[in-house]
């Protein structure tokens, strides 16, 4: 875990695409789109059917790693509306035996229009100055936590380009990368990124490295 400060707050960045709270006990993560690959089988496109199964164990792992006992998920839980009833009974069993050992809240995301199983619902939520929702709001002034935006680094080097799931922070808002395992990306520095962090005066995308934090400027403001 490497250790890391957000509005006034101790964090730690679990791994490459999760958020641990310490004062909290709580596990952030964002974007699962469980049931992806089922949805995507469903018109046409054949996609490895074990998606979830791998980002549900991902999210155990991190709940081992760091002794969590709450799970936020910040939204778009499931790819879609049918998503729930589509879970093999494996992975519908790792979701049922994950609700009942942490208490577990689902944030509502664009994709989140039905019946979630296990854990508790919201739109969004405020918890110790902190806004917990999924789609960052421009103008919000209040120290905020979302996903949906998926973003990545893209870093060239040698003639190759290489992407990495980064985290998005500015001085009040800090956008998560997506955790699900089929999840593709949006470039940190793309306008609809920075639209979503203002106001800001600096932006940088965060990447943990050999145990220590990385920061690279994607956006500053000349005014």
């Amino acid at each position: 875990m490497v250790p890391f400060s957000f509005a006034g707050e101790d964090f730690a960045l679990v791994g490459q695409r999760a958020l641990y709270w310490p004062r909290e006990r709580a596990l952030l993560v964002a974007d699962l789109h469980l049931e992806k690959a089922s949805f995507f089988a469903r018109h046409g496109q054949m996609l490895p059917p074990y998606d979830s199964r791998e980002t549900l164990e991902r999210v155990a792992d991190a709940i081992g790693q760091t002794g969590a006992r709450r799970v936020y998920c910040l939204g778009d839980n499931f790819h879609d509306t049918g998503g729930a009833q589509r879970l093999e009974p494996h992975a519908a069993g790792m979701l049922d035996a994950l609700t009942r050992a942490v208490d577990w809240v689902w944030i509502a995301g664009n994709h989140d229009r039905g019946a979630i199983p296990g854990g508790t619902a919201l739109g969004e939520l405020a918890l110790s100055g902190l806004v917990l929702r999924h789609e960052a709001v421009p103008g919000e002034t209040r120290a905020e936590l979302s996903g949906h935006f998926h973003p990545r680094l893209r870093v060239s080097a040698r003639g190759r380009t290489v992407a990495r799931p980064c985290w998005v922070a500015g001085e009040r808002k800090l956008i998560l990368p997506a955790f699900g395992t089929l999840t593709g990306g949006m470039d940190a520095a793309d306008p609809a990124i920075i639209a979503a962090m203002q106001p800001a005066r600096v932006i940088d995308a965060l990447v943990p490295a050999g145990g220590k934090l990385a920061r690279f400027p994607v956006w500053r403001n000349a005014a």
